[in-house]
């Protein structure tokens, strides 16, 4: 796994049972494909939200609607985001997605 100390997201949530999957996630995911440059961390973000919400996978929309906002991309954004692609990945998906942005954005209220 990753040499830091503190334990990663991926770790705290998989790592006492899918080690590896949490390695991968550090190693691979965030730290080599989230790192490249040719994108930016707000274009990617937007990216695996929008294939999140297409692929009806709400379970990790939060964490990344966080990160998204982290990476600068505003809750109008993302809501205008979920709007669109209900036109192309479903109403009944893109409504579960707002669903989820808005328990989670409620909160940060």
């Amino acid at each position: 796994m990753s040499d830091s100390k503190e334990l990663s997201v991926a770790q705290k949530k998989y790592g006492d049972i899918a080690p590896k999957i949490a390695e991968l996630t550090d190693d691979v995911l965030f730290g080599d494909v989230w790192k490249r440059e040719e994108l930016s961390p707000r274009d990617r973000c937007l990216i695996t939200v929008s294939s999140l919400i297409t692929g009806g996978n709400t379970q990790q929309l939060k964490s990344h609607l966080n990160l998204a906002k982290q990476n600068g991309l505003s809750e109008e954004e993302l809501i205008e985001a979920m709007t669109h692609l209900a036109f192309y990945a479903g109403w009944p998906k893109a409504m579960s997605a707002i669903t989820v942005a808005k328990e989670l954005f409620s909160k940060a209220e």
